[in-house]
């Protein structure tokens, strides 16, 4: 009994914390390859942390605390045995281009709307992993995905260019700065370029001659100690500074314009969706590759407690990072143990090394935040979708101008509304099909091969019927039969692919249908989900004129329907046959499963 008893402990356990359940079932032999793991995930994670805070605007503090606790968390509450969370480019843009226009200038601010921004997207996580939105996963779609990740490399690039060489822009706007950007020339400062151009030797020659080495890590600890030999700063070339691990001070929250929240809600809910799925591609990938399963339910949770924790340790937002979590799989990590021991070793250097972190030149910083951009650009895909989907072309590139021209956030919204409007356009007006068969008797769309049916047409919708395309739908089958240039007698429509679910729109819509075929004297068959549709019909009460429609099993039972009731005469016991079938009520509706797509 009290084995029974902890089994349904443990099965609630693991509906909330399936990291926890796996820990407690660790295996010994993935320990070395875990830690060795961990030590690459730290060693990379220090460096982007610290450069990420630098592009949110916040300090260098704020990023290391944001790889800590939440690291922790998501190893609990996670269902992903490899996804390393922390400081993501793609989420740090969007949050700096939320944050700064509300901050003034003031750095105090600007952190408290970083710190309330972070536990808002934890909020909204946590929100959609109990309502079971984990398909929001697949609200972005992918080449929305790829144009957003593509504009804001380049918005990266553009802004951090400018930290690289050691001058500053006039203007807010990437479309301005690029203009501009050939008179900032004679502004560059030698020496930091200079530094830059060896930091970006450094990050190169590693990941071509030594890939598995952490190469961030190299680069600041080398271009570190130069700093610190050759004193940087008394050249001009700009560094950290002073980096202290105190938090926010308490009496700075008493006096905050609380006001300011109202701005945060909806930019917090668009960029939890971008953490989500940019997090979820990532979790899938690497789980189908270490072939086990994830919970797109279990990661929103997970999600938003590490990012309500990033939030309340007074860091910025995480999400899934595809770099590390890669670093991770190729050092052999097995287990979610990697996130913990990085946490670890971040936390020593948060209490024991912060002094050397105050010589890192900003500059290098920016090198590296441009070099992890350039991974993110992708045009390949682009100009793929222009060959194979034209549709998916035009949005992603419409993504990737909007995100450059109108900013981040205006942009990603823009491109998220086009989305919903390109899915409405094909469920409106969807493609259609009309159906034949070719000599060895299978049913495919019409060809050189494949010929329609005398007196019949053999109709597919290929989109579920709902009381926004009924209407087409009619009108559709109508035009067929006016436009045919032979008398119709029949209509087969393959009712699995449009009659999803139960409309009553869509069946009165049929009962309309039904009775403009009968002025046209056309009989329509319904093929497909036979039972169902007739009890939908009989439990909305909807009288039909049993002479002009029929609902057959299949395409194929509906052809031979169609050619008995051509050939009464000839063959009466043949319809007798397909009548008593017909008249059924207890046979299995049966799916077109050869019918040639």
């Amino acid at each position: 009994m009290q084995k029974v008893e902890n089994k349904g402990i443990l099965q609630k356990i693991a509906l909330w914390m399936p990291g926890l359940i796996s820990l407690l079932h660790y295996r010994r032999e993935y320990f070395n390859s875990d830690i060795k793991a961990g030590l690459s995930v730290a060693a990379v994670s220090l460096p982007v942390s610290i450069a990420y805070a630098e592009l949110t605007g916040v300090g260098a503090i704020a990023g290391l605390y944001s790889t800590i606790l939440p690291l922790i968390v998501y190893a609990l509450f996670g269902s992903s045995k490899q996804l390393i969370v922390g400081p993501d480019t793609a989420t740090c843009a969007v949050v700096a281009a939320v944050v700064f226009p509300l901050a003034a200038n003031d750095p105090i601010l600007r952190w408290q709307l970083v710190i309330l921004l972070t536990i808002m997207i934890g909020i909204w996580c946590i929100i959609a992993g109990k309502l079971h939105l984990g398909a929001l996963a697949d609200l972005l779609s992918q080449p929305i995905l790829i144009g957003l990740l593509n504009g804001i490399s380049i918005t990266i690039i553009i802004d951090q260019l400018a930290k690289t060489l050691g001058f500053s822009y006039d203007f807010s706007y990437l479309i301005e700065r690029v203009v501009y950007l050939p008179f900032k020339i004679s502004e560059i400062h030698i020496l930091t370029a200079l530094v830059s151009f060896f930091t970006l030797l450094i990050l190169v020659a590693l990941k071509r001659l030594r890939p598995r080495y952490p190469a961030p890590l190299f680069a600041v600890v080398i271009m570190t100690f130069f700093s610190w030999l050759f004193n940087f700063e008394s050249h001009s070339i700009r560094i950290i500074g002073q980096v202290s691990g105190e938090f926010i001070p308490a009496e700075s929250w008493i006096g905050f314009d609380k006001s300011k929240m109202r701005d945060l809600v909806v930019p917090s809910l668009n960029i939890a969706v971008i953490c989500f799925v940019s997090m979820m591609i990532t979790v899938r990938s690497f789980a189908s590759k270490n072939n086990y399963e994830t919970n797109a339910d279990v990661e929103f949770r997970a999600l938003g407690m590490a990012n309500i924790v990033a939030g309340l340790s007074q860091g910025f937002v995480v999400s899934g990072t595809s770099s590390r979590t890669a670093v991770n799989d190729a050092n052999g990590g097995k287990t979610q143990l990697v996130s913990i021991i990085a946490a670890i070793l971040i936390g020593l250097v948060v209490l024991f090394f912060l002094s050397p972190l105050q010589y890192i030149p900003t500059c290098v910083l920016g090198v590296i935040l441009i070099y992890s951009s350039l991974s993110l650009i992708n045009f390949q895909t682009i100009f793929r979708f222009f060959k194979f989907d034209r549709d998916a072309f035009y949005l992603s590139l419409i993504t990737f101008i909007s995100v450059l021209l109108i900013g981040i956030i205006p942009g990603m919204a823009l491109a998220v509304l086009l989305g919903l409007f390109l899915f409405l356009r094909r469920v409106f007006r969807p493609k259609d099909q009309l159906l034949g068969m070719d000599d060895s008797g299978r049913i495919h769309s019409l060809g050189k091969e494949v010929k329609p049916l005398k007196s019949t047409i053999i109709y597919r919708f290929n989109s579920p019927l709902t009381y926004f395309n009924i209407a087409y739908f009619k009108r559709k089958i109508i035009s067929y039969i006016d436009e045919s240039e032979e008398p119709i007698n029949y209509v087969i429509v393959d009712a699995i692919p449009c009659f999803t679910y139960k409309d009553v729109s869509v069946l009165l819509g049929v009962e309309e249908l039904v009775k403009s075929l009968k002025v046209r004297n056309v009989i329509l068959i319904l093929s497909g989900r036979r039972k169902t549709l007739k009890n939908w019909f009989k439990q909305m009460n909807i009288q039909l004129d049993e002479e002009y429609i029929e609902f057959a099993y299949d395409l194929y039972f509906s052809v031979r329907l169609v050619q008995s009731k051509e050939h009464i005469n000839n063959d009466e016991d043949d319809v007798n046959n397909i009548e008593h079938i017909d008249n059924n009520d207890d046979e299995e509706d049966v799916n077109s499963k050869d019918i040639d797509n």
